[in-house]
């Protein structure tokens, strides 16, 4: 079922995550507002970026022979996606990075879990990305090559980096000790790996479903662009910092599909 490859592929994102949930041993203090919101303006940069080259444009290619109509398949699946995200977005108690006020059913959590929650539920649709992007490669059903699988998987781990870090130094400076925010950073990201395998496991059952599964996470990744990474990089004064490494990240993920594919 799983090639050496997509093993590879599925971990590299888990790995980035892990590696910047590692910066609490190092940094004393807590990330600045501005670093916190260039980090999440690159992030968003990077998952708008793979919504489109990596998952929505093979979607569409997938369909070609509807001619016109090839953008169908896209538009329902992205849109199960976005509805998907939003039904989690309701059910999981939740609580953003500098929010004072959790989202969906009330809970009795401690915040900090609630901040885990947060990230944790931004990560699935990275995960089900990944491993949908890797089922299309090994089961040959659509145009996707071993280095644009690759593409994707390095893309989310270089924005996952930042996001480790942007999770677990606050969880710190909320009173976690460092190595109880360390291990809360790496589990927020187990979820990527989990979701990938049970998306290449589900999509060896339904090939023909691929771009909808394609374009279903490209929606879930643009909901948590919309819904979290956009307001919290432009809250605040002085927020265009945030826009222009929303670019750089956009163009680095672009450049990495484009280069390996």
């Amino acid at each position: 079922m799983f090639e050496h490859e997509a093993i590879i592929g599925l971990l590299i994102p888990f790995i980035g995550t892990s590696a910047g949930a590692a910066c609490v041993f190092f940094m004393k203090k807590n990330l600045s507002k501005s670093l916190q919101r260039a980090l999440t303006g690159f992030a968003a940069g990077v998952m708008v970026a793979a919504s489109i080259w990596s998952l929505l444009i093979p979607a569409m290619e997938q369909s070609d022979e509807m001619g016109r109509f090839a953008f169908v398949p896209a538009a329902i699946g992205f849109w199960c996606g976005i509805l998907f995200l939003l039904f989690l977005d309701n059910i999981i108690p939740h609580l953003h990075m500098n929010a004072e006020k959790a989202e969906g059913p009330m809970s009795r959590l401690p915040r900090t879990t609630m901040m885990v929650l947060a990230v944790t539920l931004h990560n699935i649709p990275e995960g089900m990305a990944v491993g949908i992007v890797y089922a299309g490669y090994l089961t040959g059903s659509a145009e996707i090559t071993a280095g644009g699988a690759l593409a994707l998987s390095l893309g989310i781990a270089i924005q996952n980096f930042p996001e480790g870090a942007i999770i677990s130094m606050p969880l710190h400076a909320e009173g976690r000790s460092k190595g109880k925010a360390f291990i809360d950073g790496v589990l927020s990201g187990a979820v990527e790996p989990i979701f990938g395998a049970v998306t290449i496991i589900a999509s060896g059952f339904i090939i023909p479903a691929m771009p909808y599964l394609l374009s279903f996470a490209a929606g879930a990744m643009i909901y948590v662009v919309v819904e979290e990474l956009i307001p919290e990089m432009s809250e605040g004064e002085h927020s265009n910092i945030g826009v222009l490494v929303f670019a750089v990240g956009f163009t680095l993920m672009m450049a990495l599909d484009v280069a390996l594919s």
